[in-house]
């Protein structure tokens, strides 16, 4: 995986990925392009040679985490075209993707018992993903085992010497920065709901397939042993932005096993929010993350910014990414053990390494995970115009402490105060009357921070509703 400075992402390939006939059996074989491992990065790294346990599901899933690849969910004018990531975490393979549109992520876990074979191997990298391939998953059966190859036959890694598949294409900034979204977001979530295949089948099946209104969004509560859909919150509702979105789970329904829907805490006062709606299959989770309005995609809920705009936390990131070791459940208190941090700054850390693509987050297990791709984590603080427009405040000396606590922030021909209370950070401009917070800091309230944090005066984090994330997100 290359990424140059016009933005365009650059996949290399020995083959074309495809589904061969052996003779024990069909093969598939998945081709990677260059990515990152133990040992550095490789041209075309190597994770997995064997049987997946479950075929037909497996080839299923693996077509519903390319379907989101090549979608576009909201102002559909032209499919995407980025090849799904596939990290080996050595016990298991994570398959992962994102909409065009940056508003659903898709990640497919096939999981030690779904797969019989050799070592999984550690890494990330992208796979191809072809036509032809899409064809050929769709005629995998149940009947014949299915042998799984990730990566290139170790011969062919030093003696292929035919023409190589190559695929350039845009890589969007808000993509890399929805990687750095969804890991904060989904951090904050818990098992809301669950309940059985059966189920799961009528509920997903039952769902509308237009979208409702601007501005509103189903919600779905457990009720008893099923799952019924309100037009309110209520609390222990998920919400439901979008239901055409979940449409990629349709391929997997006759494989699944249970249904489980994970979100943050609701009330009948909560607004939309983003939501991870996970088909248990045979062996492997297949799970969709939905952002909490289809005309908004992950890049721009703003969960990363106060993290982004404190120094200490980038310096803690450079000290914590030493100590990742392609863990497929990154154990927080651990890791402030090793760093001597606390756990909060750990969290903090990985949420920076998240920028860089770094640091997942998996709902199911309420931990994060490592992957690597090739970004620096200061390309997202450089393509985010909030945080840009914060720091040029700063620096322009637009910050000014008040006499009874609360700051004046001048942008423009705007006075805007800032006071910290118990939501953290308030202002009074249209962007916090609109969204209360709802995604991120508005640019005001970050350079309010950014000018704290360079002061050294108070860490305004620490109000009374960050104290109970942190709670929670340390009781985990």
């Amino acid at each position: 995986m290359t990424t140059t400075a016009s933005a365009v992402h650059t996949y290399t390939y020995l083959r074309p990925s495809a589904v061969r006939g052996g003779a024990g059996g069909p093969e598939l074989g998945l081709e990677t392009s260059g990515g990152a491992t133990p040992t550095g990065m490789s041209a075309h790294p190597r994770f997995f040679s064997g049987f997946v346990t479950a075929p037909e599901a497996a080839a299923a899933a693996l077509l519903s985490v390319a379907d989101v690849a090549s979608a576009r969910y909201y102002q559909r004018l032209a499919a995407a075209s980025l090849d799904p990531v596939v990290t080996g975490n050595g016990d298991r393979l994570r398959f992962e993707s994102f909409s065009g549109c940056c508003g659903v992520y898709a990640r497919l876990d096939i999981l030690g018992e779904g797969l019989d074979g050799d070592d999984i191997g550690h890494g990330t990298t992208n796979v191809d993903v072809n036509n032809p391939l899409r064809e050929a998953l769709v005629r995998v059966g149940p009947s014949d085992p299915l042998h799984l190859r990730v990566g290139p036959e170790e011969l062919e890694v030093t003696t292929f010497d035919g023409p190589v598949v190559e695929k350039k294409v845009p890589l969007p900034d808000r993509w890399l920065r929805g990687f750095a979204e969804t890991q904060v977001i989904a951090s904050a979530f818990d098992l809301r709901a669950e309940v059985t295949a059966a189920e799961a089948v009528r509920l997903l099946r039952s769902l509308p397939r237009t979208r409702p209104g601007s501005g509103s969004a189903l919600w779905v509560v457990q009720a008893g042993r099923s799952l019924r859909p309100t037009t309110r919150p209520v609390p222990g509702a998920v919400c439901l932005p979008g239901p055409d979105r979940l449409s990629a789970l349709l391929r997997v329904l006759r494989h699944a096993t249970g249904l489980r829907l994970y979100g943050p805490p609701a009330t009948t006062a909560s607004g939309a929010a983003a939501s991870a709606w996970e088909l248990l299959l045979p062996g492997m989770r297949l799970t969709l993350t939905l952002s909490p309005d289809p005309a908004r995609g992950f890049s721009g809920e703003g969960a990363v910014l106060e993290a982004l705009s404190g120094e200490e936390a980038a310096e803690d990131a450079d000290l914590v990414s030493v100590l990742l070791a392609w863990e497929p459940r990154v154990d927080v208190g651990e890791l402030a053990r090793r760093s001597g941090l606390t756990a909060q700054r750990v969290r903090a850390a990985l949420t920076v390494l998240g920028t860089a693509g770094r640091i997942g987050y998996d709902a199911a297990e309420a931990a994060y995970f490592h992957r690597e791709l090739p970004y620096d984590a200061g390309r997202a603080e450089r393509h985010n115009p909030r945080l840009r427009a914060a720091r040029e405040l700063v620096a322009a000396g637009a910050v000014r402490a008040e006499a009874d606590g609360t700051f004046t922030v001048t942008a423009g021909d705007h006075d805007h105060r800032v006071r910290a209370g118990g939501e953290g950070l308030s202002c009074t401009c249209r962007w916090w009357a609109r969204y209360r917070g709802g995604r991120g800091p508005c640019r005001h309230a970050l350079a309010v921070r950014i000018a704290l944090d360079a002061r050294g005066g108070q860490d305004t984090r620490d109000t009374p509703a960050s104290a109970a994330t942190t709670t929670r997100a340390g009781a985990r």
